[in-house]
């Protein structure tokens, strides 16, 4: 079923739902779907999140350019953010500033997080504050870039994505709330190449699993996407496993992606056709 007449037909079933969602069951669904936070906040192992470490923190990136450690979020007093408001917490996440007003650097993608919808991050933020808490001491990211001395001026108000539009929608999901164009865009010099080589890939992570590199997410005859349906697609991204049989590696978040709803998933993957065909990255 081509992807507009799946996304329509889903976008019918499912708004009356949406219209009726609390904010915890919405922040269920992004944090434990396309938002992915344990994906970084969660030690990973070969075979997915660490149990009984759930948003207790973990080494997320080592780079020429920082170490960067993803703190513990859950609602530990000492080593989480126990002590934290909502709005302490809405404001970490959007403009990057903790309770103390010192920044947070990347990976955090804060260029991404400021468009997040003010009930999306509500929703998100009361999720996090009723995650149990887990002592785990993570140690300080530490840069060898300068951080600027802010993202951008304080967010303000930010309004809902409409749905029923479906690029607009794509985009929204592929941006402020999954961020897959962060992670399959390379950088250059410290900064995520998004002029020049948005969505193309080549980025690497290094973890338990060795090396990973993300793939390019293009319709570009170099990468998989023009080449895979979009049912094929919404598998990969759902279970990590390509029409070939082969496994896409960590940090590809398919544990949590395999939540996302058709309405999502069909949004999603119109938007990534829209691209720009980009050579893979490097």
């Amino acid at each position: 079923m081509p992807t507009l007449i799946l996304f329509l037909a889903v976008l019918a079933a499912t708004s009356s739902h949406a219209a009726a969602e609390t904010l915890l069951e919405r922040g269920t669904y992004l944090v434990n779907g396309i938002v992915a936070c344990g994906n970084c906040h969660t030690a990973q192992t070969p075979n997915g999140p660490a149990p009984g470490l759930e948003f207790a923190g973990t080494i997320i990136a080592d780079t020429p350019e920082f170490t960067a450690f993803a703190s513990n979020i859950t609602q530990d007093k000492e080593t989480g953010i126990g002590n934290w408001t909502k709005a302490e917490l809405v404001r970490a996440i959007r403009d990057g500033i903790r309770p103390d007003g010192s920044l947070i650097g990347p990976p955090m993608p804060f260029g991404m997080y400021r468009h997040l919808s003010d009930r999306d991050v509500e929703a998100i933020a009361t999720y996090v504050m009723q995650v149990p808490a887990v002592s785990n001491t993570v140690p300080k990211s530490a840069y060898r870039i300068p951080l600027p001395p802010a993202y951008g001026p304080p967010v303000v108000s930010v309004p809902e994505p409409r749905p029923e539009n479906i690029l607009d929608y794509g985009a929204y999901l592929a941006g402020p709330a999954g961020h897959c164009l962060e992670c399959h865009t390379p950088m250059v010099k410290g900064r995520f190449d998004y002029a020049n080589q948005t969505g193309a890939g080549g980025f690497p992570f290094v973890g338990p699993w060795g090396v990973s590199v993300s793939s390019n997410i293009t319709p570009h005859a170099d990468g998989n996407v023009a080449d895979y349906s979009d049912a094929e697609l919404a598998t990969v991204i759902r279970s990590g496993m390509r029409p070939d049989g082969t496994r896409i590696l960590p940090p590809m978040g398919v544990s949590y992606y395999a939540s996302i709803n058709d309405r999502d998933m069909a949004a999603l993957i119109a938007f990534l056709r829209t691209l720009p065909p980009r050579e893979n990255g490097q």
